[in-house]
């Protein structure tokens, strides 16, 4: 017996039509009909909660003849590669956002230098701008948990690029001379990314746990 059939049967023993079980999934009656005419297939998260909506045990409800488990699995397996693709992706993109404002930020002080408010650039960027983009971009971070164990490592990453965009204001509004990375402007990047990405695992917690509940 196929999975839409399985579908079928397990939905019509819990007596339950096919709009009662989609408002409780979170589908449209018609995502329920393709599912059960073998017209499309449900994710895996769909999957676990028939099986709880439908009290019936995930074997039984995927217990389906050899080639149509291997179909199905073909299907969970490009559903999962789609969706690490585009987590890549958002990954990228954002480090590249941040990267380009962050360099278009530097860019702003030496675009600036022989301006008649430098000392401006300074400090609408130093302490506006880019601290509102390190904990922006590090509260996303943390709720999606981008990078594993090693998100934590981001803020190090920002605190550094922050302490840098520090010395670079002072090499633009002083005339070009060198100075070293502001170590006091490196804590304050390392802190306001921490906090974002505190925040951000702290919402992703707090979701689970109302989800759990």
């Amino acid at each position: 017996m196929e999975i839409g059939s399985m579908i079928k049967n397990a939905r019509n023993q819990a007596m339950l039509t096919q709009e009662q079980a989609a408002e409780v999934l979170g589908v449209s009656r018609q995502t329920i009909s393709n599912w059960e005419n073998g017209r499309s297939y449900p994710d895996i998260v769909s999957v676990i909660k028939m099986s709880d909506l439908y009290s019936v045990s995930l074997d039984h409800l995927l217990k389906e003849e050899t080639s149509m488990k291997q179909t199905y699995r073909e299907f969970l397996e490009e559903s999962t590669n789609t969706v690490k693709s585009r987590e890549r992706q958002s990954k990228v993109f954002l480090m590249l956002v941040t990267l380009g404002i962050w360099a278009l930020s530097v860019a702003a002080f030496w675009l600036g230098k022989d301006g008649p408010a430098p000392v401006g650039y300074s400090l609408v960027i130093l302490w506006a701008v880019l601290p509102v983009l390190f904990f922006t971009v590090s509260y996303i971070i943390g709720q999606y948990q981008y990078f594993g164990g090693l998100r934590w490592m981001t803020a190090l990453l920002f605190g550094v690029m922050y302490s840098l965009s520090g010395s670079i204001s002072v090499i633009a509004i002083g005339g070009y001379t060198i100075v070293w990375p502001d170590v006091s402007k490196l804590l304050i990047g390392l802190t306001v990314s921490l906090a974002g990405l505190g925040s951000g695992t702290l919402l992703r917690k707090r979701k689970s746990a109302g989800t759990d509940a």
